[in-house]
């Protein structure tokens, strides 16, 4: 998963993590990123293409992780 964090970091211009991730009560959302820094070991800084604002996702959080194109959104993307 920090690989394909930092391989989206490192060309950020052109790609995107889409993933589902579970907050602290429970519930489940289809997020698309554009991670931006790793936060210590657990989390990372991220611009959340659904909200366009900076977030912090834990990575014990993150599910089914895939890198995509950053062509392929617009924002906002729906949830």
């Amino acid at each position: 998963m920090r690989q394909i964090l930092h391989q989206a970091m490192q060309d950020h211009d052109r790609l995107v993590v889409e993933f589902e991730y579970c907050d602290s009560k429970g519930v489940r959302t289809h997020r698309v990123v554009s991670p931006v820094r790793f936060l210590g070991t657990n989390r990372f800084l991220g611009l959340c293409l659904s909200r366009e604002e900076p977030r912090q996702f834990y990575l014990e959080r993150c599910e089914n992780i895939q890198l995509k194109k950053a062509c392929d959104y617009l924002m906002p993307v729906t949830l």
